[in-house]
């Protein structure tokens, strides 16, 4: 393998709390290793534009706390067709940049993995996520943040309905997983859970409404993962008020709010340990690889191990979540 002498970093996809801590962690360690640092500003579309400036220590300090990223990110279309990849590589080649590392998800490694193997450059990616669904990752960048942000949101939300004996329906993202639905609502003490993962969930959430056990209560709440097989939040809240005329029913959805705020200590802690190893995987002449985080431990997971498999959400959490709200 060509010996690397510059990294350049990017950041793909949608923005995730703790995104900055991981720039800031693999510029530093670059730097650390005597290398020089690159960052590509708006992901893949900045690279086959060429929006790509040498980074310094300096220009990371301060970001560890910021939510977002300062690198931004964008759609790219079209780094799906082997002339913008082309393209793409060429401004490497102009910025003598021959590894790098990106930051997001499946669509980046994706993108990443194809781009590493046409061009024989190495590439380790770092999972950044609010969904937390990368499989060989116990966590993703930004779920936590994302899971803090729902269970703050929601506290105040059942205020509300405390107040009014009201029931809500509250729509967190999550188009094809449900943990920030399945964690959120346990701690949040949800009466029902709404995820993709899940079947019969229609059944369950009329037997609670159903049961007379859940009048006394003077309020509901009922998470609702935006990718359920029920439908959405507005669309169940409409059936829910017609079916049951006895609750008053609310519906609020978060968007994306749940991407935005200041990182977590965790997602920061995360953030950094991941970019150190990130940039070590290439040190140790890694490529094509993600760097995850199992059982508190750094592991490396090929890009095309991650695409092609989705992570198990753990159902006993529903069978949990079905205990605790009598």
């Amino acid at each position: 393998m060509a010996r690397i002498n510059k990294i350049g970093v990017l950041t793909s996809g949608g923005d995730a709390p703790g995104m900055n801590a991981a720039v800031r962690a693999v510029v530093r360690a670059t730097i650390f290793y005597g290398w020089e640092a690159y960052g590509i500003y708006r992901g893949y579309k900045g690279m086959i534009e060429g929006d790509i400036r040498k980074l310094e220590s300096k220009d990371v300090g301060n970001i560890i706390q910021r939510g977002g990223t300062i690198l931004k990110s964008a759609r790219c279309p079209e780094f799906r067709t082997k002339e913008g990849r082309a393209k793409a590589y060429e401004n490497l080649l102009l910025h003598g940049i021959d590894a790098l590392v990106v930051i997001g998800g499946d669509g980046t490694f994706t993108g990443a993995g194809l781009f590493s193997e046409e061009f024989d450059i190495p590439v380790v990616g770092i999972p950044g996520t609010i969904d937390n669904d990368m499989f060989g990752t116990d966590f993703t960048i930004g779920y936590d943040t994302a899971l803090n942000t729902v269970v703050q949101t929601v506290d105040r939300i059942k205020d509300t309905a405390s107040s009014h004996d009201r029931l809500f329906f509250v729509e967190v993202m999550g188009r094809g997983a449900g943990f920030l639905a399945l964690t959120g609502g346990i701690a949040t003490g949800a009466e029902a859970i709404l995820i993709p993962e899940a079947e019969g969930q229609e059944e369950k959430l009329n037997k609670y409404l159903n049961d007379e056990r859940a009048e006394p209560k003077d309020s509901h709440i009922i998470l609702v993962a935006e990718g359920n097989t029920v439908g959405g939040a507005e669309e169940i809240a409409k059936r829910v008020a017609k079916e049951f005329p006895k609750y008053d029913v609310r519906v609020n959805i978060l968007g994306h709010m749940q991407r935005g705020g200041a990182p977590s200590a965790f997602d920061r802690f995360l953030a950094s340990r991941m970019g150190v190893a990130a940039v070590e995987a290439l040190k140790d002449n890694q490529r094509s690889i993600m760097v995850g985080f199992k059982n508190h431990q750094i592991v490396h997971v090929p890009f095309n191990k991650t695409i092609a498999h989705s992570p198990e959400l753990n159902k006993t959490l529903l069978d949990i979540n079905d205990i605790l709200n009598l």
